[in-house]
């Protein structure tokens, strides 16, 4: 880089950045910008430091041209900077509507590149260079003659006087290890009928029952069954069983009921080396590419489309199981920004920063993508659309939601209803401290400008084992009932303003759990805050904890293998800890298999009877009232068409009896206490009893 810059931080403003100012400010003559044959009026405005000088102008200067600011004879280049972020340089060059990225046809392949401060761009394909031909508002393009599917790609693109290779951010498939973007013919991706497959039919989202997964996790034990371990199409087999018998994997995720995988992410990620994916671990928030498949999940890393193809066969294979399919994805970071493709063809523009020009970094881990400006919005836009078009994904979970914008999460709902089946949108909306208004953060705070779309309930989880960043808290089930209060909020939605603290505006925003990838496992949890209590009282206070999940009002997320006491042998953050640590163990779910039969009771209830799926504040102010109970037990009736459901809780080791709200005969629809079954199966009458850290769940027909 050069040892004297000027940059243009402004509409009409420069920074001059120079080791020799003394010898500028004894200049006679008067500076000048000068762009070809053209020159325009530059004024001195004040000097900031001892070699930082401000100057103005009163014209607008071109992007992606050589411009010199010229002072007797000295020429100083003039990069763009600050420039990138202002509404002048959207309003100006960027371009919404254009096709990007490396277009496919037999006979020519087209190559479009949005890099509006680049001064040439160079195409690198296999052994061929091509020069890239400026088009209007920054966008360079090349039609290729020839068929070159299958070709690697990249460009060479030079910018503010760096040259730099640079990786297409809209490739669609990638050689091993993210070295370069291939040209792919996405026709020829697809299984047998893949594009005329039929997704799985959904009446509506409040129905759906979610289960959190990572490809990886799912089927690389020993004992799972799996061919294809850790792969796509390890996920896809059907039929899977333990050495004794018991399902694994896809049959054992339909026999238990759930509507919804939820899928840690997909796209293309950091530090897993995918020639020896044994070699590291990665969750997947270490985002490369995101249009194109994580290679280490692929059979066959050394053809490009195989990733493609096995990936569609794993959606393929979920789909004709009745299952839907929600991507996991990451649109608030990249993993590094200075290596990113983004910041190497437009540097400054697609990540925020404060006005002081320091790097907002709200995600913490160093970056922040800068949702809100036209062109990084229609690059996550193309992605969405993407993913539905050629991979028929059924929803999108966005990680770290409350760093986006609202407007762009609105436009990604428009975009999801032109789909022929509703789109789960889902994310975590936490307010983090990134470099936009809060008003405008899609958060939960912002819940009633982003109807239809579902926020996950930490209000909930805190709630039921205490909060997630103390340790030793504890909460309602863990913690012998303290924040009893707080459940008639939690078990009606989480959104009706007579129960206190509302978390969404409406019921079909809340997203019900108590663990996922992230933090402590809940059984890990219940290690520190219940050490003194067996295994098996354990066990009971988890199975609360699901249960509630379960048959509260909104959508409940499931963690993979948290009906089995899932650990992660108390590690608290096991984004790279390996195999060892994250995989799902499918020893432990056949030795549990009694307990998940309590957790497949509950999913058949939940699906069976509607009034567990409530879509409105007026249908549950109407069917779900808190029952009177001593406390700390809790209960809560739900009053069906047909049947009448009475809900308890006990999160002590003392047995209570109890009034029910009405006599009669009432069935015993599930227990988390084996020993009750053989006792009873019916109570008759208007009196029971609740046994030490007991769900119960009782329904009365009504007889008319």
């Amino acid at each position: 880089m050069d040892t004297q810059i000027a940059w243009i931080d402004d509409v009409y403003l420069l920074t001059v950045v120079s080791k020799n100012l003394d010898s500028l400010r004894e200049r006679k003559d008067s500076p000048f910008i000068k762009w070809g044959n053209k020159s325009f009026s530059v004024t001195v405005e004040s000097e900031v430091n001892d070699q930082t000088m401000l100057m103005s102008f009163k014209d607008e200067l071109p992007m992606g041209e050589k411009l010199f600011l010229c002072w007797g004879e000295g020429k100083i280049p003039i990069y763009a900077r600050g420039i990138v972020r202002t509404s002048w340089f959207d309003e100006n060059y960027s371009t919404p509507n254009s096709l990007l990225g490396a277009i496919y046809e037999k006979e020519a392949t087209t190559f479009t590149v949005w890099a509006p401060t680049a001064t040439a761009v160079k195409l690198f394909l296999n052994n061929n260079q091509y020069s890239l031909i400026r088009q209007k508002r920054g966008v360079w393009q090349k039609k290729v003659l020839g068929d070159w599917n299958g070709s690697a790609y990249d460009y060479e693109v030079e910018v503010n006087g760096v040259r730099n290779r640079v990786n297409d951010p809209y490739a669609k498939t990638l050689l091993g290890n993210s070295k370069r973007g291939v040209v792919i013919d996405l026709g020829g991706t697809n299984p047998k009928n893949f594009q005329k497959q039929s997704r799985p039919s959904v009446e509506k989202l409040q129905d759906s029952i979610i289960y959190e997964l990572h490809v990886r996790d799912a089927t690389i034990f020993d004992g799972s069954g799996v061919k294809n371990k850790g792969k796509f199409l390890g996920l896809g087999e059907r039929n899977t069983t333990t050495a004794n018998g018991y399902t694994t994997v896809l049959s054992y995720i339909k026999e238990l009921g759930y509507t919804h995988v939820q899928l840690l992410p997909i796209n293309d990620f950091a530090r897993v080396d995918e020639y020896n994916p044994e070699r590291g671990y990665n969750w997947g928030y270490d985002p490369l590419f995101f249009q194109a498949p994580e290679g280490s999940y692929a059979t066959d890393v050394e053809n490009p489309v195989s990733r493609i193809i096995e990936l569609k066969e794993m959606i393929m294979s979920l789909h004709e199981e009745e299952i839907s399919i929600i991507v996991d994805v990451v649109y608030n970071h990249v993993y590094i920004m200075e290596d990113s493709s983004f910041e190497k063809i437009v540097p400054g523009y697609y990540f925020r920063y404060y006005a002081d020009g320091t790097i907002s970094n709200g995600t913490g881990v160093g970056n922040d993508i800068a949702t809100e400006r036209t062109m990084v919005r229609k690059f996550i836009l193309d992605t969405i659309d993407y993913w539905l078009t050629e991979y028929k994904v059924d929803g999108f979970r966005f990680d770290l939601m409350g760093a986006i914008d609202v407007e762009t999460m609105k436009q990604i709902k428009d975009r999801c209803r032109g789909e022929d089946i509703p789109i789960m949108l889902l994310g975590e909306g936490w307010d983090l401290p990134t470099a936009i208004p809060s008003e405008t953060k899609a958060t939960s705070f912002q819940s009633h400008q982003l109807q239809g779309i579902r926020f996950f309930n930490d209000f909930f989880r805190d709630t039921l084992k205490g909060n997630l960043f103390e340790q030793h808290d504890l909460g309602y089930v863990n913690g012998k009932g303290r924040y009893i209060e707080r459940l008639p909020q939690l078990v009606s939605g989480s959104s009706i303003e007579e129960f206190g603290h509302t978390h969404v505006s409406a019921v079909n925003q809340t997203v019900n759990y108590v663990e996922c990838h992230d933090n402590h496992t809940l059984w890990d949890r219940l290690a520190i805050t219940n050490e003194e209590e067996s295994i098996s009282d354990r066990e009971k206070i988890h199975q609360l904890a699901t249960g509630i999940t379960l048959l509260s009002q909104g959508v409940p997320f499931i963690h993979g293998g948290q009906e089995w006491f899932r650990s992660k042998k108390g590690d608290e953050n096991s984004y790279i800890s390996g195999d060892e640590i994250n995989q799902l163990n499918w020893k432990q779910r056949e030795e549990n298999d009694n307990k998940i039969s309590f957790i497949r009771t509950l999913i058949h209830i939940r699906k069976h009877y509607d009034v567990f799926r409530l879509c409105t504040k007026e249908e549950i102010k109407r069917r779900l009232h808190i029952l009177i109970t001593p406390a700390p037990i809790f209960g809560w009736t739900l009053f069906g068409d047909r049947e009448d459901f009475a809900i308890y809780v006990n999160p002590t080791k003392r047995r209570f009896e109890l009034h029910l709200p009405s006599p009669g005969n009432w069935h015993i629809a599930a227990t988390n206490i084996d020993e009750r079954v053989l006792i009873e199966s019916e109570i008759n009458g208007e009196y029971t009893f609740i046994s030490p850290y007991e769900l119960l769940v009782l329904k009365k027909v009504r007889r008319y």
